[in-house]
């Protein structure tokens, strides 16, 4: 199926927002982004963008699609039997893909469920994002996420266990350097691995391409999981000018979840566990200042939300874009993170711009996004979601002019 999309503002991933560009897409690829003038007489199936931009889908380079966001997540997760939370984290995921997050990274789910509904999604049984997973978490004895995770001491045992997510079918690699705000009896500032076994669980995924994430708060555990090679910092709550000066030296991306924490102490009263609010508390207006410490020295940041975490709901994602212009981010630079910056940190190749060859996932929202974050932030601005360059999901009055100029469009599209 030939389609264009045509009439309003395009943002490709890059550069700002320009006006009056079509995008012609053939079998779920862009063919052609052009002025909208080169497509005169073009006969085919149009989607009229008047008055909105049309950008790449977002991409949210941390989630946990195991949890829901409720009050105590692990507590409601260790309720549910596989059937009950496979159903359920298929269900999140395609929350996730109506709300415009066309790709995801699964930063540790249980029992490889989330690879699972990752596999069915790419077999085409179920819509969804594209998912992208780490399997289990690997973190030492007591650690934090140790009662998911893969706990492993020692050099040769962290080797082990990253062969194990490999094997399992990992797309990723995620190493527990620090402690965490959601684990009890651990502090968010004390490096858990040491710089070896850091290093050799990073080395090891790296023999076999993959990617590699580290929760890491602290400022040890930082430098530890940079200088050892990690693609992405998980949080990076405490860094320091040292920690800064390695990641940027190495291009390491921050990926920094505003979004858990924000909640964490938004939603203090409604039924978080006390020693969660008391670190979230603790480390609310550090994890800001570094942030925007590790922005304005120029450092690569990719959107994530680590969205499964209390009150940090799927299908919300997007948020996370408005908390960082409000931390101090530029909204161009907020659309990059989510769109073309983490789909290199995620090595997605055909996502996160608008170009020829690209996959043709699509958010489309009214006004311009760069003028007011808002407007690809908040759903009441989001008219529509393509996938492969079909209707995944939009506003009902946004459906029905799609259906008419789109034939064969169902009423599964819509919300």
């Amino acid at each position: 199926m030939t389609t264009l999309f045509i009439g309003g503002a395009l943002f490709d991933g890059h550069n700002p927002p320009v006006p009056d560009h079509g995008v012609l897409v053939e079998h779920g690829k862009v063919a052609q982004v052009a002025p909208k003038g080169e497509f005169a007489g073009f006969s085919g199936s149009v989607v009229d963008t008047s008055g909105g931009t049309l950008l790449p889908g977002l991409i949210d380079c941390h989630v946990h699609l195991t949890s829901g966001g409720e009050a105590d997540p692990m507590t409601v997760q260790k309720k549910l039997g596989a059937a009950q939370l496979t159903l359920k984290t298929l269900t999140l995921a395609q929350q996730t893909l109506k709300a415009g997050i066309v790709a995801v990274r699964d930063c540790g789910g249980r029992d490889y469920i989330e690879i699972g509904v990752r596999d069915a999604i790419l077999r085409g049984e179920f819509d969804g994002p594209t998912i992208r997973a780490v399997g289990k978490m690997i973190c030492m004895t007591g650690g934090h996420g140790n009662s998911t995770g893969r706990v492993a001491d020692g050099v040769d045992d962290v080797i082990r266990a990253v062969r194990e997510q490999i094997h399992a079918g990992a797309d990723a690699i995620k190493i527990m350097a620090t402690g965490g705000v959601m684990t009890p009896g651990v502090d968010p500032e004390d490096a858990h691995y040491s710089r070896e076994e850091m290093a050799a669980g990073l080395a090891e995924a790296a023999r076999f391409r993959k990617r590699t994430a580290s929760h890491a708060q602290g400022a040890e555990g930082i430098l530890n999981a940079v200088l050892g090679g990690v693609s992405s910092i998980e949080h990076g709550i405490f860094m320091n000018q040292e920690c800064l000066a390695a990641m940027l030296e190495r291009g390491t991306y921050l990926v920094p979840t505003l979004a858990a924490v924000k909640n964490i102490v938004r939603n203090k009263n409604a039924g978080i566990p006390p020693w969660a609010v008391e670190k979230a508390e603790r480390v609310y207006e550090v994890h800001l200042r570094a942030f925007k410490m590790f922005y304005e020295a120029g450092g690569k940041v990719a959107m994530g939300t680590d969205a499964g975490t209390p009150f940090n709901r799927h299908g919300e994602n997007a948020l996370e874009l408005e908390y960082m212009v409000e931390a101090g981010m530029q909204p161009l630079d907020a659309l990059r993170s989510g769109t073309s910056l983490a789909a290199d940190l995620l090595d997605l190749p055909s996502h996160g711009h608008v170009k020829a060859g690209a996959a043709a996932d699509f958010l489309l929202v009214a006004g311009n996004p760069v003028a007011d974050i808002t407007r690809a932030s908040r759903p009441e601005h989001r008219l529509a979601v393509f996938r492969k360059g079909g209707v995944a999901a939009g506003l009902p009055t946004m459906l029905g002019g799609l259906r008419g100029q789109m034939p064969g469009l169902s009423q599964a599209a819509a919300f």
